[in-house]
Order: structure tokens, then sequence, then C-alpha cells
């Protein structure tokens, strides 16, 4: 089976310039879409069965076909790549700025082509200071190179593609609460509808989208549909970036056929688990997933197969829990970490959140009591989908909800020996 050009990335601290990446294939899925309609384009990345690999998994092709037609609604028209990447334990996205920044920059042409966007911004977190170099320099090879700018390799198609550097907030993963930042005001999310691809930056017709959504386009464009989809597992086309942290021999990030299966990334690709550890759970798609448990090994990861034994796929980056660590002190610093990250805008979660991570120090500190569980039975319900605002607290609650169901001895544990035993 033919990799696709995300293998291409370089293993030195180096990222690939315009003339290797050339070399690879780069930016012939740009020439083959610039002979092509917009909605040609959009079928095709339809028909590939892209979903979108920024923790939804939402059908790319499906998204792009709602944005009205500059016919429809005249004027300016947005395209915006996520980079903010703030979930827990997820770090994909920074390695294909690192190493391939022109993919990303394909993609989003590619993508502003189809839906007929005149301006794109990368979204990028703060800290990816190497990433933003890598970027900066990119664009300025693409725009040198006719890529970007007006009339580009002469098809009348003009676009211009620019950074933005953001402060760093987990909400911004929250595509509303992105656009505001990108506007220059608070980073809160936004009522819906009018959903951004109607109305979203500064109220024009927006599509936002993950790195490695993005990144996935040109070799679609490229290599063709039946290509695409032959490099999954399942019923979605294309590869997936996997991730692995936690007490594994070789904790890293591999791209393998959408669908691999959790023992195989676990014990192949991360080499399984330490030696004198035991493995006892993880997080299949970053901080804000559900634990699943020894008897989910085989499952495949995959949107739907994940969804099926009670998690999500999330970012695919998997956290694992070792018999050795305390689930309680785990949750803890996720429930901290989700609190700072609340933007305030509503009750469950401004309030909600805190009083959880102090319930749970107490408890980590030998100071919980049985009704403490009745407590957090609660809060994982009126903080679930539907009674917030956005998705931030129902995500921040299924860490704390799965332990509950999978791991409830151990907090029972630290009530009645009134300390950690895992300390």
């Amino acid at each position: 089976m033919e990799k696709p050009l995300t293998a291409h990335i370089p293993k030195d601290g180096s990222w690939l310039r315009l003339k290797d990446y050339e070399r690879v294939g780069g930016y012939q899925g740009l020439r083959q879409a610039l002979k092509m309609t917009p909605k040609e384009v959009i079928d095709m990345v339809k028909d590939a069965g892209l979903r979108g690999r920024g923790g939804a998994g939402f059908a790319t092709g499906l998204k792009w076909s709602l944005v009205p037609t500059p016919d429809q609604i005249p004027g300016p028209h947005y395209l915006i790549a996520n980079g903010d990447e703030m979930e827990p334990g997820t770090f994909k996205d920074r390695l294909l700025l690192e190493g391939n920044p022109h993919q990303l920059i394909e993609g989003m042409i590619i993508g502003a082509y189809a839906i007929q966007a005149e301006f794109s911004y990368v979204f990028l977190r703060w800290g990816y200071q190497f990433a933003e170099k890598a970027l900066e320099e990119a664009i300025h090879e693409a725009y040198e190179a006719g890529y970007l700018g007006k009339n580009i390799l002469g098809s009348g198609f003009s676009h211009e593609l620019s950074v933005h550097i953001s402060a760093g907030r987990y909400i911004c993963g929250e595509e509303t609460a992105l656009i505001n930042a990108l506007e220059g005001k608070r980073a809160n999310p936004r009522a819906k509808p009018p959903f951004p691809v109607v109305s979203g930056f500064f109220g024009r017709p927006t599509v936002v989208n993950n790195i490695e959504t993005l990144s996935n386009v040109p070799h679609i464009l490229s290599k063709g549909v039946s290509w695409y989809k032959s490099l999954s597992k399942c019923e979605d086309g294309g590869t997936k970036l996997y991730g692995v942290s936690g007490k594994v021999k070789r904790p890293g990030l591999w791209e393998l056929p959408l669908g691999t299966s959790f023992r195989e990334i676990l014990e192949e690709h991360a080499g399984g688990m330490r030696d004198g550890y035991q493995f006892k759970g993880a997080l299949p798609g970053g901080g804000s997933t559900d634990f699943i448990t020894a008897e989910h090994l085989d499952v495949a990861m995959d949107y739907n197969s994940v969804a099926k034994v009670g998690s999500r796929m999330g970012t695919g980056t998997i956290i694992v829990l070792d018999d050795k660590t305390c689930v309680v002190g785990m949750v803890l610093n996720l429930e901290h970490f989700f609190a700072q990250e609340s933007c305030g805008w509503c009750t469950p979660c401004r309030e909600g959140l805190p009083w959880t991570e102090k319930l749970l120090l107490a408890l980590e500190n030998g100071e919980g009591k049985m009704e403490d569980l009745k407590i957090f039975d609660d809060l994982t319900r009126y903080m679930g989908p539907g009674n917030t605002f956005c998705a931030l607290a129902p995500g921040a609650m299924e860490p704390l909800q799965s332990a509950l169901k999978h791991f409830r001895a151990d907090f029972e544990r630290h009530i009645h020996e009134h300390r950690c035993p895992w300390k």
C-alpha cells in the first residue's frame, strides 16, 4: 500500500521545504482541484469519507457543502485552520506543522477554492513557536511560487493566507469561541444557529477545520477517492495520527490506517506497558473522553467503533492509566485544567467545574465522604450534554463519569482509608 505524504516528515528537526515537498508530489492536489469546479472538489472529499480529525468527527465534505455560494451570499468567505491544540494529551497537529507545513497550506488552498473563500487564517497556539516559524517561511515560499496570491497558477482564483497567534485557551477549540478570539473579542462561544458556515467570522460564511483534517485533503485530490478509502480499515476513509502517552515503553505518534485496533497501537507501536506496570485503562481520544478498560483492547480506533463501547475517538491521542497511578489524582489533574480553562460564560461550567475540583482534592487528601460520590454523580448530569452553553463542561465530565463507572472502588478506598492509597 502506497504511503500518504504525511510519511514524508523530516526527522532531523527541520521541516519539508517547497522543493522537497514538490518532489514527493506536493501541490499536485491543488493543480488537480483547480481543473475542477468547486462542487466537484466538495463531492470528491465527501466520497472519500474524510471526517474531521479535531475531535467531533464531522464529515468534512458535508460541512463544506453547507457554505452558501458567493451567488447566494455575495462578499468575503473565510477558511480557518484550528491549530490551537489544547486538548490534554494531544500533540499531533504540532508534529504536522513542524514537519510538513506545505501540506497544510495546500489543503487550505484547496478547501478555500471549494468554498470560494478569498481569505484564510491559521489560528495557532502561542507556544508553538517552531511551528510558527515553519509556517511563515512555507507561506512565503508558496507566495513566491504562485500557489498563493492573485490568479493562482493562472486559474483565476485568488487567495490570501496568514497566521494568527492566539493567546492559547482551551475554549478556542470550540469554533465560535475561536472566531470571537480571531475578531479580537473575548473567546466565548456563540449561540447556534446561525452556524459559522452561514454567519461566522465578522458575520461572513466561514469554515473551521482542524490541522490534520486539512492535511488529508491534498492526497484525496492527487491520488483519488479509491486510493484514499483503501488506506482505511473502516467505512471512513484515510489514515489517522494516533498518539500514546503514559507509562508505555515507546510513547509517541504514528500514522496508521483509520480503524487500527487499540491493542495494536498500544502493544506494537507504543511497545506495551513499561516493566513493572500493568494496563488499567485509557482515555482514547484526549483528556475529555471516557475511560476504556482492558475489555476494550480490541476495539477498532475509529469514530463509530469507539462510540459503541461508550467513549469517543476524539483526537485519537491515547492517555494510558497504569495500575500504580491513582485514578482520582489523574481525574483531579484533568478537572483542575478544565476548571481553569472555562470561559465562565454559563453557570454550570463556571461554578460546577471548580466545585468538582474542590471535592476531588478533598478526596485525594483523605477528607472525602461517601455522600461526595452522590454529588459527583449529580454533577456529571448537571454538566452533561444539553445543560451547558457549549461542550467544554460535558467533555470535562467524561473522564469523571467513566472513572466512577469503572473504578468506583478506588474512590471508595480513598474515603474508607482517609488517604490516597497510591501515595
